[in-house]
C-alpha cells in the first residue's frame, strides 16, 4: 500500500513537473514573441517620428499649400482608413502578424514615393495613400496581437510597454530630424528615405515572429449591438483627433512659423512625455478602468482646445506660442488613451475572435468623419479664422466625455446579464 501511494505521489509530481516545464516553454515563447513586437514598435516608431516631424514642414515648403487646400488633403490621406475594415477582412487569412509585416511593407513604399518619386502634386498624394494605408493597416493591428501575447489582467500595462519602446524609438527619430536639418543640410527626401529603411526592417522583424496565429474567424465583418458604444466613440474621437492631426501643426507653421528642426524639438519633449505619460495610462487602465481614464481624457482635451483658441487673444505672440505650443505637447502626450478604447472592446467582447475585425471597424468609423471634418475645418479656418476650428474641436470633446461617461464593464459589475448575453447582431 506504502510502495503503491508512493508511485502514485511520483506519477503525480513527474505529471506535474512535466506540466511546469510545457508552460515554461509555452512563456519563454510568448516573451520571445512580445520581445520581437517592442522591436518592431521601436523600429516603426523611428520611422514615425521621422515622418510625423516632416511632413506638414514638406507640404507647406514643397506646395505651399493655404489652409482650406490643406484640409482638401486629408480626403485622400485617410481614405486608407475609411475602408481598412474591407481590405482586413480580405487579408484575414493571412492571420494578424502577417497582415502588419504587409502593413508595414506599404507604408515602407508609400514613404519612399514621398522623398523620391513625387515630380507633381498629384503623384505625390498618390504615394502619400500608398503610405496610408499601410500604417491604417497596422493600426488596429499592433493593439491586437499585443493582448494577444498578454493575460487579460496586463492588457493595459503590456500595450503600455509597447507604446513606450514605440515612443522611447521616435526621440531617435526626431533626433535624426533636428541633427540633420540643423547641421548637415538634410533634405526632405534624405528624411523621407531613412524613414522607408526603418519600417522596412520593422516588417522584416514580423515576419520572423513564429507565434500561432488565433484560429481566424468566417466572420470577418463584425458589427454588434454590444459595440455601439465603441462605433460612437470612434466617430467622435475621430472628428477631435483629426482637427488636431491637421491644424495643430498648421497654425504653429503659418501663424508662428516654426520650422522642421523646432518641430523635431517638440517631438523629442511630446516622447519624453509620453514614455512616462503611457506607462501611467497603462497601469490606470488595469486599475481604474476604461470609464474614468477616458473621461479625464476628454476634460484635458477640451481644455487644450481652449488654449489654441484663445491664447492669441489674451496674451502676446510670443506668450501665445509658448501656451500653443503647450498644447501642441499635451495633446500629443495624450495619445496613449488610444489604448483604453482597444482594451474596452477586448473585455466586452462576446467572441475573441471579433476583438480584430471590431477594432478595424472602428477605425473605419474614425475614418468617415476624418475625410470630412479637416474639409469643413479648412473652410471654417478661411472664413473666420482658426480660433473657430478650435472652438468646434472643444464642443466635439464634450460630446466624447459624455460617451465616455456611458461605458461599463460587464466583468466588472458582476458579470454578464441575461439581456447583455442576447446582443449577437452581426453581419
Amino acid at each position: 500500500m506504502d510502495y503503491n501511494q508512493s508511485k502514485i505521489r511520483s506519477l503525480s509530481v513527474k505529471g506535474f513537473l512535466e506540466r511546469r516545464k510545457s508552460s515554461m516553454r509555452l512563456s519563454f515563447k510568448e516573451d520571445r514573441d512580445f520581445s520581437l513586437f517592442l522591436l518592431v514598435g521601436f523600429l516603426s516608431g523611428i520611422a514615425g517620428g521621422i515622418n510625423a516631424t516632416i511632413f506638414n514642414n514638406y507640404l507647406n515648403d514643397v506646395y505651399h499649400l493655404a489652409a482650406d487646400v490643406r484640409g482638401l488633403v486629408e480626403l485622400p490621406r485617410e481614405l486608407p482608413g475609411l475602408l481598412i475594415v474591407i481590405v482586413l477582412g480580405l487579408l484575414s487569412f493571412l492571420g494578424d502578424i502577417r497582415m502588419a509585416a504587409i502593413g508595414m511593407l506599404a507604408a515602407s513604399l508609400g514613404v519612399l514615393g514621398l522623398g523620391v518619386f513625387s515630380p507633381s502634386f498629384t503623384v505625390m498624394l498618390a504615394w502619400m495613400m500608398v503610405f496610408s494605408l499601410g500604417t491604417h493597416i497596422f493600426m488596429p493591428l499592433s493593439a491586437s496581437i499585443g493582448m494577444s501575447l498578454s493575460r487579460e489582467e496586463a492588457y493595459g500595462s503590456r500595450l503600455g510597454r509597447f507604446s513606450a519602446y514605440s515612443l522611447t524609438a521616435t526621440i531617435i527619430g526626431y533626433g535624426i530630424v533636428w541633427v540633420g536639418f540643423k547641421f548637415f543640410h538634410m533634405t526632405y527626401p534624405i528624411a523621407f528615405v531613412i524613414a522607408s529603411v526603418f519600417y522596412c526592417l520593422a516588417a522584416f522583424v514580423l515576419t520572423s515572429m513564429h507565434r500561432k496565429e488565433t484560429k481566424i474567424s468566417r466572420v470577418r465583418f463584425v458589427f454588434r449591438k454590444r459595440y455601439t458604444l465603441y462605433y460612437c466613440m470612434s466617430v467622435v474621437n475621430g472628428a477631435r483627433k483629426q482637427i488636431f492631426l491637421t491644424f495643430a501643426p498648421w497654425v504653429l507653421i503659418q501663424i508662428f512659423h516654426l520650422d522642421a528642426p523646432t518641430f523635431a524639438i517638440l517631438g523629442i519633449i511630446i516622447a519624453t512625455v509620453s514614455i512616462i505619460s503611457r506607462k501611467i495610462v497603462g497601469n490606470a487602465i488595469d486599475r481604474l478602468g476604461e470609464r474614468k481614464v477616458l473621461s479625464l481624457e476628454a476634460v484635458l482635451l477640451v481644455v487644450v482646445c481652449m488654449g489654441y483658441a484663445f491664447a492669441a487673444d489674451l496674451v502676446p505672440l510670443s506668450v501665445a506660442v509658448v501656451i500653443i505650443a503647450v498644447c501642441y505637447i499635451l495633446d500629443n502626450s495624450m495619445s496613449a488613451v488610444e489604448m483604453a478604447r482597444s482594451t474596452y472592446v477586448k473585455k466586452i467582447a462576446l467572441d475573441p475572435a471579433d476583438v480584430r475585425p471590431t477594432l478595424s471597424a472602428g477605425v473605419s468609423f474614425d475614418h468617415i468623419v476624418a475625410m470630412t471634418i479637416p474639409i469643413l475645418g479648412g473652410l471654417l479656418w478661411k472664413s473666420m479664422g482658426y480660433q473657430y476650428v478650435f472652438m468646434a474641436a472643444a464642443l466635439i470633446g464634450v460630446l466624447n466625455l459624455i460617451l465616455s461617461l456611458q461605458i461599463r464593464i460587464p466583468g466588472q459589475t458582476g458579470g454578464k446579464t441575461a439581456e447583455e448575453k442576447e446582443m449577437d447582431g452581426t453581419t
